[in-house]
């Protein structure tokens, strides 16, 4: 990924059963990049976002767009 290495962060919120995601939005100034991962599984994969998608996501999460109908 980056020489940079990723400070992986979980929201506040997250104490919900297990469902969680990790993010290094460190990385989303200096290479346009946020990468996510499952707090589960923390040596698995990681997706890398570019930063405009990320924060389109997240936009859509606050605004409820993802909410069950």
């Amino acid at each position: 990924m980056t020489t940079e290495s990723p400070h992986w962060s979980k929201s506040s919120h997250s104490d919900n059963g297990g469902q969680c995601i990790e993010v290094a939005a460190n990385l989303a100034t200096s290479h346009g990049m946020v990468p996510v991962r499952d707090s589960k599984n923390p040596a698995g994969p990681v997706l890398n976002l570019p930063t405009p998608a990320f924060t389109s996501f997240v936009s859509g999460v606050k605004a409820g767009e993802f909410d069950p109908a």
